[in-house]
């Protein structure tokens, strides 16, 4: 099992990266549903499907709850869930108001781990190991070629792929190789619709 990928080549050519070659992700257009998330974590632990489909039911109502409460919620190995909003700016203090907030969004930031990647050895003969903080849902995760722009596409329509950035999928216009999800979401600083962040 593994996280495929495609070669794709940027041919934006007012991109600094035009011509420039990219990994670009691939996914199944079906989606994991609430009934195959609860089979399979029912074989990884002792409570039965239907216990766990009636818990993950009510996940979003209970994360719902706390966000009316102007709480952040922690999922253990997951990461933390907050409210995010943008809001209008306006001139005068006594004008700012709840009025004045405009589009609002769930903020995800993944739990992150450190990962010991080797050692450096200092001038005084010591060792100082050497970590980067790995993403604690995605460390193990194993990235294979494809060939296949959609997995599964004669199973049916699906969330396939996105050509203009925005959204989920994969974003075929790859200038920044670090970020190439074309996901609109971010990780606790995300800023849209021209206001300022209050996550």
């Amino acid at each position: 099992m593994s996280q495929k990928f495609i070669k794709s080549q940027n041919k934006n050519q007012q991109s600094d990266a035009y011509g420039k070659y990219f990994a670009q992700a691939v996914y199944d257009n079906r989606f994991v549903e609430t009934e195959q998330l609860a089979e399979f974590i029912q074989t990884q632990a002792s409570v039965k499907k239907s216990d766990i489909k009636a818990v993950l039911d009510e996940l979003g109502s209970a994360l719902k709850h706390f966000f009316e409460l102007g709480q952040k919620v922690r999922l253990d190995g997951i990461g933390i869930f907050k409210v995010g909003f943008s809001s209008i700016g306006v001139t005068k203090v006594e004008d700012c108001s709840a009025s004045t907030i405009t589009t609002r969004r769930v903020l995800f930031q993944p739990e992150t781990e450190r990962v010991v990647v080797g050692q450096e050895k200092k001038d005084d003969g010591s060792v100082k190991q050497k970590y980067v903080n790995a993403i604690t849902l995605l460390k193990d995760v194993v990235f294979e070629e494809t060939h296949d722009n959609v997995m599964n596409a004669s199973t049916g329509s699906g969330s396939g792929t996105n050509t203009n950035g925005s959204g989920s999928g994969t974003n075929t216009d790859p200038t920044n190789p670090t970020d190439n999800t074309g996901d609109t979401g971010n990780t606790g600083d995300d800023n849209q619709g021209g206001g300022p962040d209050m996550g």
